[in-house]
């Protein structure tokens, strides 16, 4: 990361970097180091630090190894210092891990990350997202 990205470059690398599995060593150089996370989920319930979040989406593509996003919008909230992604998560449970053996099942999942800057990095993220719907999709629930 250079210092002239802006904020809606460093939410952009960052979206891109946790959403492939790039755990938090692809995620780190666009967050501040104490990053917070949250989510109104069962499945994310314990999940406190953006640092934990990044690991766990990593976590996730050994279970789903075809996971990959599909970005629906993007949005800066400059007087804010928001910067909002909208996508669809897409996955089948087709590998190893996961709550039950490989279920076959697929998810499409919407989703949004609301990430709130300062200092040119990111301090919190919230996660809005359905994981009743997602879970019951692959058969985990």
């Amino acid at each position: 990361m250079t210092l002239q990205m802006t904020m809606t470059e460093t939410a952009r690398a960052f979206f891109e970097a946790c959403e492939t599995g790039g755990g938090w060593a692809a995620c780190a150089p666009f967050c501040s180091p104490e990053a917070s996370f949250s989510c109104q989920s069962r499945a994310l319930a314990d999940t406190h630090t953006l640092e934990a979040y990044a690991e766990w989406m990593k976590g996730l593509l050994v279970p789903l190894p075809d996971g990959r996003y599909e970005l629906k919008g993007f949005a800066a909230d400059a007087d804010r210092d928001v910067v909002l992604a909208f996508a669809v998560f897409h996955g089948t449970h087709t590998g190893e891990g996961g709550p039950v053996p490989p279920t076959g099942r697929a998810a499409a999942a919407d989703y949004v990350y609301a990430m709130e800057f300062a200092g040119g990095k990111i301090t919190h993220m919230t996660k809005i997202w359905n994981d009743a719907e997602s879970l019951a999709a692959l058969g985990w629930a």
